[in-house]
């Protein structure tokens, strides 16, 4: 007799009970439509997110110390750690810029806000104020001390991931420096250590659903979907440009590496979902951390490159800022000349690399601007307080697929990226993970590699008795 077919219920029940994407997805969809019909009810719900954000937090900063001192360690060079670093600044200083110039020659053509002839003075200056909450950008050098950890414990208590970075970086070199002989011990236990943060992650995961319920609930009840029609010129022109930045992205993935972006896009399907629905790429850095490396990039490349862009590569907001200034500038019916906005993206390059993890920074970056022109008025700020909110998604997918391409063009540039595996993963094949000691098709043992000149893999610690 044929196998009997499972009913389309049953299909439905084990699609939802299997799949994230799946299970994100019927969790997007619940909260617009909660949002919608009871708004007073589904802000009570916006804790869910916040919790889950807040839960992967805490292993953020661990799990990059992990990744990136067995990084080091894995390719014992430590100079050529130093090269990625430097090659990934170049790819973010260039990518950053191209997003700049796209939003400006997208707000000169389409002209979002002229017609509009605000008041300046009829805006809520003070809004921008509690949005902001009084904060400011750091300058240049408070940039560069704020980067530099006060203590050891502070950076990770404080989520600081330049800090532990630069932490990890230092512990690499001792240990590259002491040698297997001296420190036999500590980065077995390194290693060990982030396969438990990856597991504690996985179990987070699980309550992804819930987080994007309780986001997307919050965000519908509190907005509402009407602020989509008054600023509709403007969403639309800022959806339009990532479009075409992320489409050149494809270009240069393709160019450099051979990959495709869609296929890679498929391949984090789930985690961009996430994203998404928290309006947050942090909460998905993990496990896009874990998939990049299952996808050929080396871990000093992964470690290094993505927590690196995400304080100098924010791509989507980049875009945003260049976009909004000219549409507020617009809006309030100044003309800026060439010079004002050649100047727009100088002020831009440096206040968009101090935007990570302030709140309210779009605004003060885009006061900031404001200031500098003298001509724009910074109370006009107050214009885009109603459809910031609704710009998150743009920035949120902008943003990770600029880090992730950033990923894979700096590991192919010094020669860490092995191509043929990543084509197989974007491809579907099932893989193991390049350090899990699973062998694969071939027989051979992917990843197998000694974490360091004489420290042994987990295969060849069974072989060799003297490892216990």
């Amino acid at each position: 007799m044929p196998p009997s077919v499972p009913s389309l219920p049953r299909r439905v029940a084990r699609t939802l009970r299997t799949s994230l994407f799946a299970q994100v997805l019927c969790a997007l969809v619940l909260g617009i439509v909660v949002g919608k019909l009871w708004p007073d009810t589904a802000t009570a719900f916006q804790p869910l997110g916040d919790g889950f954000t807040r839960l992967i937090k805490t292993v953020i900063s661990p799990l990059v110390f992990c990744v990136v001192v067995v990084g080091i360690a894995k390719a014992g060079d430590l100079k050529a750690f130093g090269r990625i670093g430097v090659k990934a600044l170049i790819w973010f200083e260039v990518a950053s810029t191209a997003a700049l110039v796209i939003g400006l020659v997208a707000a000169n053509v389409v002209g979002p806000g002229k017609g509009m002839n605000i008041d300046p003075s009829s805006l809520d200056a003070a809004a921008v104020e509690q949005t902001t909450g009084g904060g400011q950008l750091p300058s240049t050098t408070e940039f560069v001390l704020n980067a530099l950890p006060e203590s050891f414990v502070g950076a990770f208590a404080e989520n600081e991931l330049l800090q532990v970075l630069i932490l990890a970086c230092l512990v690499g070199a001792a240990l590259l420096h002491l040698g297997h002989t001296k420190v036999p011990k500590v980065l077995p236990a390194i290693d060990q250590a982030q396969e438990v943060i990856f597991t504690v992650v996985g179990f987070i995961m699980r309550l992804a659903p819930l987080a994007v319920f309780g986001a997307m609930a919050h965000l519908v009840g509190n907005y509402g979907l009407g602020v989509m029609k008054t600023y509709a010129k403007l969403i639309v022109l800022c959806y339009v440009a990532a479009a075409l930045f992320i489409a050149l992205l494809a270009v240069a993935l393709r160019m450099v590496t051979g990959l495709s972006l869609w296929k890679f896009l498929r391949y984090i399907r789930e985690e961009m979902l996430l994203a998404l629905g928290t309006a947050s790429t942090e909460s998905v850095m993990p496990r896009v951390m874990q998939k990049l490396r299952r996808a050929g990039a080396r871990d000093d490349a992964v470690g290094l490159v993505l927590p690196t862009g995400y304080s100098f590569n924010l791509d989507g907001a980049s875009l945003y800022l260049s976009i909004g200034t000219l549409f507020i500038a617009q809006a309030v019916g100044v003309d800026l000349s060439l010079s004002q906005q050649i100047t727009v993206v100088l002020v831009l390059m440096l206040t968009s690399k101090g935007m990570a993890g302030i709140p309210g920074s779009a605004f003060l970056a885009l006061a900031a601007t404001a200031s500098s022109l003298g001509a724009i008025p910074a109370g006009a700020v107050a214009l885009l307080l109603g459809v910031d909110r609704i710009m998150d998604s743009m920035r949120v997918v902008t943003n990770l697929l600029g880090n992730c391409v950033a990923v894979f063009a700096v590991s192919r540039w010094e020669g860490a990226l092995d191509i043929e595996r990543a084509k197989k993963t974007l491809d579907g094949e099932d893989l193991a993970a390049p350090d899990d000691g699973v062998e694969d098709d071939g027989g051979e043992s992917v990843g197998a590699e000694p974490l360091a000149p004489g420290i042994p893999t987990q295969k060849s610690k069974e072989r060799t008795p003297e490892a216990g």
